[in-house]
């Protein structure tokens, strides 16, 4: 996976880019507030690690994007 990062700060652009595995996919469980879940996947690179986290609406639309385009990808694994 590589992240790739454009952040405003007082000096101008400043453009972060990483690279790493992903090693866990978190499922954010919210039994008080039903409509906050999130979804967070956790990564480890040689120099860095994060975790980016998305809400449920955001990873839909992720999901709708690839599902549309997934004939196009050749040669996929899923581990269910």
């Amino acid at each position: 996976m590589i992240a790739k990062i454009k952040k405003n700060n007082s000096d101008g652009h400043v453009r972060l880019e990483t690279s790493g595995d992903i090693q866990e996919v978190i499922i954010n469980e919210e039994f008080l507030h039903p409509g906050d879940e999130s979804i967070s996947l956790c990564f480890r690179g040689k120099d860095s690690s994060g975790i980016i986290e998305l809400k449920t609406s955001e990873f839909e639309k992720v999901y709708d994007t690839v599902k549309k385009r997934l004939h196009l990808i050749k040669g996929i694994k899923s581990l269910e």
